[in-house]
């Protein structure tokens, strides 16, 4: 009976995690665009702070910061829709010549391959030599969504979760301090008060800090690799740096993913193989650079993430909320971390999502 008692707590833990997780999952259509304006918030606090403080009335800061936001926006959709449209039109005659192209360089590997299927062939064909006469099984083929569905969706319903986005960040900007003193007013002590509002504002800096300073990093990036592909020849270079600025908020996987569609690019607009190639070096060498050099520099140990954790939340947050959840998951990450450092009780966590430390690595060696 006792021993029943001590797995009570085990058994309603696990219960608990994967209550967190179906709703996650389930919800994750109410969630993702409220999470995305939290972020939004935490990133345009300051701003409107500083409108106030030269005494602009805090719901009008709050709509010049979301316009301006938006505006910005619009003029960056505006700017790049000519590329992608033309990109779009042509992505079939693109990816044919690309694709053309690559079988010259994977000649000797398809010869392999093809010697191995006529090797397996041939042993399935004597093992199958009994059974002749047996029908062939009807192959049922199952039509998933494509890729652009999967990324916005339908543009009715992307258009309203913009809405909602922005919405939910104009009033939360406009509310200013009004749920952390919601929060302080509950509290029984000073002491407590003090501390809720040292954690709050040092939570919000840090956040605000790593979320721009994240956009700065990708944005020079983006720019550098647009000047080094306008000067190899690259067609609309503006278009693959801004696809450098957005999917560099997903570490890695963004990175493996611009390498594979500059390639394909390349190899679709020059006929030399060596030029083409070029292309993704040219990226892979600016990628080094800022992922070695200037993310540190900018970041600093103290916003630098554990690889480790940082994988196992990009893998988590997309199996959850998909293409959204795996932008969201490096983030997600580092408010946790910043949120666990000035935590007492929560600090061993932020430090174990932390990079290594020079003397701790020095000592376990």
């Amino acid at each position: 009976m006792n021993d029943e008692r001590k797995n009570w707590p085990v058994g309603i833990a696990v219960l608990s995690v994967l209550a967190v997780f179906y709703t996650l999952y389930f919800a994750r259509t109410f969630l993702l665009p409220i999470v995305f304006a939290l972020l939004l918030d935490f990133l345009l606090s300051p701003v409107v702070r500083t409108l106030v403080r030269w005494r602009v009335p805090l719901p009008l800061a709050a709509g010049i910061v979301v316009l301006a936001m938006l505006g910005v926006g619009g003029l960056c959709v505006y700017n790049l829709s000519g590329p992608v449209q033309t990109w779009a039109e042509h992505a079939p005659e693109t990816l044919a010549t690309a694709q053309t192209r690559l079988r010259r360089l994977l000649r000797p590997l398809q010869r392999v391959t093809k010697t191995a299927e006529q090797v397996e062939s041939a042993a399935g064909g004597v093992a199958g030599a009994g059974t002749t006469g047996a029908a062939k099984p009807t192959e049922v083929v199952v039509r998933g969504p494509t890729a652009v569905s999967r990324l916005f969706g339908s543009t009715q319903r992307f258009l309203a979760a913009l809405l909602e986005v922005t919405i939910l960040l104009y009033f939360l900007l406009a509310a200013g301090d009004l749920f952390l003193q919601k929060l302080i007013k509950g509290l029984p002590n000073v002491h407590d008060r003090n501390k809720a509002i040292e954690i709050a504002r040092a939570t919000e800096s840090s956040i605000s800090t790593y979320l721009l300073t994240t956009l700065t990093v990708n944005a020079i990036e983006g720019g550098v690799v647009a000047a080094a592909l306008y000067g190899l020849g690259m067609p609309n270079p503006m278009l693959w740096g801004a696809l450098v600025t957005l999917l560099e908020f997903i570490p890695y996987l963004g990175a493996l993913g611009l390498v594979v569609i500059l390639t394909l690019g390349a190899f679709a607009t020059f006929d030399d193989t060596g030029h083409a190639l070029l292309i993704p070096g040219a990226f892979l060498a600016i990628n080094l650079i800022q992922a070695n050099l200037l993310s540190p520099l900018l970041l600093g140990h103290r916003l630098a993430l554990n690889p480790v954790a940082l994988l196992v939340s990009l893998a988590f947050w997309f199996w959850i909320w998909g293409i959204p959840g795996a932008f969201l998951g490096v983030p997600l990450l580092a408010t946790l971390k910043i949120f666990c450092d000035h935590i007492e009780r929560l600090a061993p966590l932020g430090e174990f999502l932390g990079r290594r430390e020079g003397k701790l690595k020095a000592l376990i060696r």
